[in-house]
């Protein structure tokens, strides 16, 4: 997508669909003085008044040189409320099939706000709808108004176009068919990444995990006839003095194993891979970035399927770290292939944070709901620096309880701990099931993405599917360590 600026006024921008912010409580007779007489009236009748993301269209008809006008609500003038007005604009453009649109939001020279705007109009302008005969291309071109434009800009749009590139590969990754991804082909994936400056790529296959000792991604995987794998994308610019590791949950696609779902809650289980997807998307915007700090990616990659060979209920695995684990339950198979990772990137010489990124638990959604990821942490500087990176990225982050007396819930009879804590504090447990695979010396937070990763219906500037969250997130925590 191309990114224009121009200092003309708006309604002498020739493009598809001009889209003007209006704030809550404008007076709208103002609008008569721009696009003509009535508009205030006509928008007051459609009882359009400014709120966030509102939309009120007309069509040119000679008020414009463009062919069609979007009064858009910017509500309090936020930077949430101005990106989840342009991610509207950028939704109601791939709909409507806008190639070219006009952002009059008033971006003028400042480049966080223009990066802001390219970034929201690019997130809503996706979809994935690769299989729909009545499909609508993407925009071509945005032309921000009122702008002179300059290098500071251009820079910043590009950033934000590097940046939303790698969202858009998250994306992708999640949204498509099971059939098409799965252990060999996510690690192909991560595999493209190796032709990018100072990123290495690293497959283990089945005997390298075995002799790695590499219990959980084997066990989960042996129920499929798709072989599990464990991928470690390494990128290591030079004279870089910070070294973090960040961890993706890959099960790409979970049937529950014989705990088998009901259909209803495996219709969307390509998206269990999106924790591993985000990984390689935060590489991949990192690399394209040069953001001078050294990142270790870890994908831990399995069908959790049934089948002759599956895991069962009452296995006891022996991980690599000496921690036994008793099998309650094959549906929470995530944290069992997690686990490995952890361990791997736990001891990798340099490394002082690990992040973790999965769909790991139902509980978080009920707990949290779709806007917001769970932060699992006991480093209170770590998660201040993840909660402002979020703040910055315009995405939902929040801390829930990491709380020792609750590992009660997960010990076991015959092991030192079992895979599941029961129903209450469910995502809790998970998290504190993880931290028993992370060593003193690094600081860990776990990122539960279950609720924003996949949405079942458009939601804010999101169509329906994948959303990418958190790559944006990562890379500005990235930025700032860096």
């Amino acid at each position: 997508m191309r990114v224009h600026f121009s200092p003309a006024n708006a309604t002498d921008v020739e493009v598809d669909l001009l889209a003007i912010a209006v704030g809550a409580g404008t007076d709208l007779d103002t609008l008569d003085k721009l696009l003509g007489a009535g508009v205030g009236a006509w928008a007051r009748a459609r009882k359009f008044t400014g709120a966030e993301a509102s939309v009120a269209q007309l069509p040119g008809m000679g008020r414009a040189k463009a062919r069609d006008i979007a009064l858009v609500g910017t509500g309090d003038g936020s930077d949430k409320a101005i990106r989840n007005a342009v991610g509207k604009v950028g939704r109601d453009a791939r709909t409507g099939g806008y190639r070219t649109v006009g952002l009059a939001f008033c971006a003028g020279d400042d480049a966080a706000r223009v990066a802001l705007q390219v970034e929201a109009f690019r997130v809503g302008n996706y979809a994935w709808d690769r299989f729909k005969p009545d499909r609508q291309p993407p925009a071509d071109a945005v032309t921000f108004i009122g702008s002179n434009g300059g290098a500071a800009l251009e820079a910043a749009a590009a950033r934000a176009g590097k940046l939303l590139d790698a969202q858009d590969v998250v994306r992708d990754l999640v949204n498509a068919p099971a059939a098409e991804i799965y252990p060999e082909t996510l690690a192909a994936a991560a595999q493209a990444l190796a032709g990018r400056p100072h990123v290495t790529v690293e497959v283990w296959d089945v005997p390298r995990l075995e002799q790695d000792g590499c219990v959980g991604i084997l066990a989960v995987g042996q129920g499929s006839v798709r072989p599990p794998r464990m991928v470690r994308i390494s990128y290591a610019p030079p004279g870089a003095k910070s070294h973090v590791a960040l961890v993706g949950k890959g099960i790409t696609f979970d049937s529950g194993g014989l705990c088998i779902k009901p259909a209803d809650g495996m219709m969307t289980m390509r998206c269990d891979m999106a924790g591993a997807a985000t990984v390689i998307g935060t590489l991949q915007a990192a690399a394209d970035l040069g953001l001078p700090i050294r990142v270790d990616g870890w994908i831990a990659a399995a069908e959790n399927m049934l089948g002759g060979e599956a895991y069962k209920l009452g296995d006891v695995l022996t991980y690599a770290n000496g921690v036994t684990v008793e099998i309650h339950n094959t549906d929470a198979e995530g944290r069992l292939v997690l686990a490995d990772a952890l361990i791997q990137a736990c001891r990798t010489p340099g490394v002082t944070h690990v992040v973790d990124l999965a769909t790991l638990t139902g509980a978080c959604v009920v707990a949290v709901g779709t806007d917001f990821t769970g932060m699992f942490t006991a480093d209170d500087a770590l998660a201040n620096e993840l909660q402002g990176a979020a703040g910055a990225a315009c995405e939902g982050l929040w801390r829930l309880p990491l709380y020792a007396p609750y590992n009660e819930l997960i010990k076991s009879d015959f092991a030192q701990i079992k895979n599941v804590g029961g129903r209450n504090a469910g995502a809790s447990t998970a998290a504190l099931f993880l931290q028993y695979f992370v060593t003193s010396s690094v600081s860990w937070a776990h990122l539960d993405i279950a609720g924003p990763a996949f949405l079942d219906r458009a939601s804010g500037p999101y169509m329906a599917g994948g959303t990418g969250q958190m790559v944006r997130t990562l890379i500005h925590w990235l930025g700032a360590r860096a």
